[in-house]
């Protein structure tokens, strides 16, 4: 029986950081935990033509700061800056705290795997054809430079009766591996038959031997070199 594990919560603490940075005792983490899903969601639904991959938020006692990876971040400042104006307006009003917002831009959005999904949900909704869909969507993502790419669909697919999953693979997927750097995304794409569901995985290479890497491996003990005797 196989164990399916979410590569990023896999990877979470070992060689990759936590996308919510804060720390509450125990009566307010629940409060601010919901704040965090509720920012997500207002992301997700407003602004789903910036393209924003991830989502990231600090807290300090003062603010709250919110650090938005977009592929389109033109569509979020908008002229002279005066979305972003208007949406930190509106997340404080949402949360009612003080909110410092920041926008980054993603170099290569191709090989992003929530972007893929995204992208993919989008094409079955406008009716494609989800065999033709998948190998498009795989051979782009390899022609950007991934190392592999797993895309899974399972819904009503073509319109059929009996809901079913389909799923291809190209190139390398070592799940199991730590130092791979292995995204993962999801999304639905809602048909007139049902909702179907995106699963995307991307082998985005190894990491480099720096930053949580490195810290992960200097947390570990030291291998001590074998004693070599003399007669």
């Amino acid at each position: 029986m196989g164990q399916k594990v979410n590569p990023t919560g896999f990877r979470t603490g070992v060689m990759e950081p936590w996308k919510s940075r804060w720390y509450a005792p125990k009566k307010e983490f629940r409060e601010l935990l919901l704040e965090d899903f509720k920012v997500r969601q207002f992301m997700k639904k407003k602004y789903r033509a910036a393209a924003i991959s991830k989502v990231e938020i600090e807290r300090t006692r003062d603010e709250v700061k919110v650090i938005l990876h977009s592929a389109r971040p033109g569509v979020i400042i908008g002229r002279k800056g005066q979305e972003v104006d208007r949406l930190q307006d509106e997340l404080q009003d949402l949360l009612g705290r003080r909110v410092n917002l920041k926008v980054e831009e993603i170099s290569r959005p191709e090989i992003q795997a929530q972007l893929v999904a995204e992208d993919v949900a989008d094409q079955l909704s406008k009716r494609a054809a989800f065999r033709r869909t998948l190998k498009r969507t795989i051979e782009s993502t390899m022609d950007a430079g991934a190392k592999g790419v797993k895309i899974q669909l399972a819904g009503r697919l073509g319109g059929a009766e009996m809901s079913r999953c389909e799923k291809s693979i190209a190139g390398s997927m070592p799940l199991s591996t730590l130092r791979a750097k292995i995204d993962y995304g999801f999304c639905e794409a809602p048909t007139a038959q049902g909702h179907i569901g995106v699963q995307v995985w991307v082998n985005q290479g190894m990491y480099e031997e720096n930053g949580d890497a490195a810290d992960a491996q200097e947390g570990q003990a030291p291998k001590k070199p074998k004693r070599s005797y003399k007669r």
